[in-house]
Order: structure tokens, then C-alpha cells, then sequence
């Protein structure tokens, strides 16, 4: 339980952490170039392209823990997949329509996990 509640706290202050170095970052993907929407790759973008969701990521693998519950993880890999297929989507889009994004792809080249993808 004690291992759950690290991973939901840590998972968190990453979430957070992207959303503040970020002011792009929202719920869905939106291009404003009228709002002077640009690639942002300080802080935790440096080494991922979606950090927000590594967070994500690592909230719902201590979901299960927390509750001390099997059953937990039906819910927590439901999401984990959802978090993988979204960052999919949600970076062909951006390489699609955000100016140098594609460079940025090029220099992070993994998206959720260093060295793996």
C-alpha cells in the first residue's frame, strides 16, 4: 500500500509538473497559433514528448496498490492502454499541425519511455 500511494503521489507531481512548464497543455489537443502555441521542451519535455501522461501512467499502476485490490487492475490497464493509443493520436496530430513539432520528435525521440517508446 505504502508503494501505491509513492507511485500516486510521484505520478501527480509529474502530471503537475508538465501542466506548469506547459501552458499549452489541456484536455485535448488544441493548435492556437493565435495564441502563440509552440513546441515547449524544457523541464520534463526534455526527455519524453508527453510527460503529462508518464504521470498518468504512473498514478494509475499505484491505483490497484492503494486499494490492495485485484480488481483494480481491470480499470488501471483499461486506462494504461487508453494513455498509450491517446499519445499515439495525439502526436500524429501534433506532428501534423504544430510547427516544429516534427524537429522536436527528432531530438525526443521517445514518447512516453526513455529508450523503450
Amino acid at each position: 500500500m505504502t508503494l501505491g500511494a509513492v507511485l500516486l503521489v510521484v505520478g501527480d507531481l509529474l502530471f503537475l509538473w508538465a501542466m506548469a512548464v506547459n501552458r499549452f497543455f489541456t484536455k485535448v489537443v488544441v493548435i492556437a497559433p493565435q495564441d502563440g502555441h509552440r513546441v515547449v521542451d524544457a523541464g520534463p519535455y526534455r526527455l519524453v514528448r508527453h510527460p503529462g501522461y508518464v504521470g498518468w501512467f504512473v498514478l494509475w499502476l499505484g491505483v490497484p496498490l492503494v486499494l490492495a485490490s485485484a480488481w483494480a487492475l481491470l480499470p488501471a490497464a483499461l486506462a494504461s492502454g487508453g494513455i498509450i493509443v491517446r499519445t499515439a493520436l495525439e502526436d500524429a496530430v501534433l506532428a501534423a499541425e504544430l510547427p516544429g513539432y516534427r524537429d522536436y520528435a527528432t531530438r525526443v525521440r521517445y514518447r512516453l519511455l526513455p529508450g523503450v517508446w
